[in-house]
């Protein structure tokens, strides 16, 4: 597939994972040791893409600066900025300006929030035999009542878009990963809010378009909220995503340059520790992503949490299931869980959050 496009979208303000996407939108986020967005550049540079139009809105001015032309990456890269947002349609087809690709060339829509293992080229050889208008990724989920569903025949064909339902028809939800013809995509209304989920596929169905659904178990994850974030890191971190731009080995931990962790100190689970970050004798980190320049100070303990840059969490405090913003300081003795989140810059007193009545 040399020379296939790809639109990833990167517009989303990312609300649910404040305080970590106030100054940061969440495509760049640090993952596993470099911006989320590196590893889907990565995988897609593998399948064969080699152009990318990002569609961005929220702090789009952020982007260019960290992947500049692509060149780091094997990849042509173009920057569209929505200066109103235009929904999940209305942002590809403000993209689609800047494709280069023919009317009936398939173009590779991505989401920015997404870590998927299934096989890109194997969708996209599926759209182009069948002539679809459009091939979905389908993953299949323990509990669909969480998402929309999308049931298809028995040749794969997509026959509805079913909002959230408590009885869904289907364990198989929309993936967030896309295989257009190019013609659909300039089809699109331009300039207006379009959501391709609620419209465009809908819409495809109905007019009796082929839409296809290219269903698979492998490997998927919305890293949307705080835990699911700390998930995806940890899973890269751990190999059971594999990445082309995993900065290091897999393993328990992953420590960036100029991280010090004491001897004594257990570092463990998929953690990742950020430039010059310290951990301290004595403490504990399990399954986190402790960001440059943070301190975890003696006999603290930080579990499934993420810790901000140059934040400091001081001795014997707990962190478990937590966020704590950049530059923050949670001072000695607090216990800090259950998805509470620090804003940055917060200074907690000692034993100021406590859960436990010991004194």
């Amino acid at each position: 597939m040399p020379g296939l496009e790809a639109i990833l979208l990167v517009g989303g303000q990312g609300t649910r994972l404040r305080p970590l996407t106030l100054g940061t939108p969440k495509p760049l986020l640090p993952t596993a040791g470099v911006p989320f967005l590196a590893h889907q550049l990565a995988r897609a540079r593998s399948f064969g893409v080699r152009r990318i139009v990002f569609a961005t809105s929220y702090k789009a001015s952020m982007f260019e600066p960290v992947f500049g032309d692509g060149a780091a990456f094997g990849l042509s890269l173009e920057y569209i900025t929505e200066q109103t947002p235009l929904g999940t349609g209305g942002a590809i087809r403000n993209a689609a300006e800047a494709l280069t690709s023919g009317p009936d060339d398939p173009v590779l829509i991505l989401n920015g929030d997404i870590l998927s293992g299934h096989d890109i080229g194997e969708q996209v050889s599926l759209h182009r035999s069948r002539e679809a208008a459009v091939t979905l990724h389908l993953t299949e989920v323990d509990d669909p009542t969480r998402f929309g569903c999308v049931p298809t025949d028995e040749s794969g064909r997509v026959t509805a878009f079913l909002e959230k339902t408590p009885n869904p028809v289907t364990n198989r939800i929309n993936a967030g990963c896309y295989v257009f013809t190019r013609s659909v995509i300039d089809s699109i209304p331009s300039g207006e809010v379009v959501s391709v989920e609620r419209e465009t596929f809908p819409g495809l169905i109905e007019s009796g378009q082929l839409v296809l659904g290219y269903a698979t178990r492998t490997y998927w994850l919305d890293v949307g909220t705080p835990a699911a974030f700390v998930q995806g890191s940890r899973d890269l971190v751990l190999g059971r995503l594999a990445s082309p731009a995993l900065p290091g080995p897999t393993g328990e931990y992953l420590a960036l340059d100029g991280a010090r962790i004491s001897p004594e100190a257990k570092v463990q689970g998929g953690t990742t520790v950020g430039a010059r970050c310290v951990v301290e004798a004595g403490a504990s980190v399990v399954g986190s992503v402790l960001s440059d320049d943070s301190v975890i100070e003696a006999g603290a303990s930080v579990i499934d949490a993420v810790v901000g840059q140059g934040a400091r969490v001081c001795a014997g405090t707990v962190v478990r299931d937590a966020v704590i913003g950049d530059g923050a300081i949670v001072g000695p003795g607090n216990e800090l869980q259950n998805g509470v989140r620090i804003w940055p810059g917060v200074e907690l007193p000692e034993r100021a959050l406590r859960y436990s009545s010991d004194v």
